[in-house]
C-alpha cells in the first residue's frame, strides 16, 4: 500500500510541475488532448508538442522498464481501442478540452468553466462504473 501511495504521489508531483513549467515557459495549458492535437495540426511550428508527447509515451515505457511492473495488457480488438480513441478525441475537441486541460490546469486557474466540464467527467464517469458493475451493462 505505501508503495502504491508514494508512485501516485511522486505521478502527482511529476504532472502538477510539468504544468506549470509548460505555463511558465510557453503559456500553453497542459491539456493532453490540445497537446496532441498541436502536434497533428501543425508539427513543425508546435514542434514542442511532438517532444511533450513522446516525452509522455518514452516516459511510460521507462517507467514500466525500471520499476519492475508489467505494461498492462489490452484483452479488446484493436479496432475497438481505436474507435474509443477516435470518440474520446472528437469528445474532447467538442468539449474544449480533456481531463487534464480542465481537470489539472483549469481548476488550477479556477476556472468556472473547467470546475464545471470536470464534475460533469466525474459524475458520467461515476455513472459508468456504477452501470457497468451493477447494472448488467457488459
Amino acid at each position: 500500500m505505501p508503495d502504491a501511495f508514494l508512485m501516485a504521489l511522486a505521478g502527482g508531483i511529476c504532472i502538477g510541475l510539468a504544468a506549470i513549467l509548460l505555463m511558465v515557459t510557453l503559456g500553453r495549458i497542459g491539456g493532453i488532448s490540445g497537446i496532441v492535437f498541436s502536434a497533428a495540426k501543425n508539427p513543425v511550428v508546435d514542434f514542442w508538442s511532438i517532444l511533450f508527447v513522446a516525452g509522455l509515451i518514452l516516459g511510460t515505457f521507462l517507467f514500466h522498464f525500471t520499476s519492475g511492473h508489467p505494461i498492462p495488457a489490452f484483452k479488446v480488438p484493436l479496432p475497438l481501442i481505436l474507435a474509443g480513441g477516435f470518440i474520446v478525441g472528437a469528445g474532447t475537441k467538442l468539449g474544449s478540452g480533456c481531463t487534464s486541460g480542465h481537470g489539472i490546469c483549469g481548476i488550477g486557474r479556477l476556472s468556472l468553466r473547467s470546475i464545471i466540464a470536470t464534475c460533469t467527467f466525474m459524475l458520467l464517469g461515476f455513472i459508468t462504473v456504477y452501470l457497468r458493475l451493477h447494472g448488467g451493462v457488459a
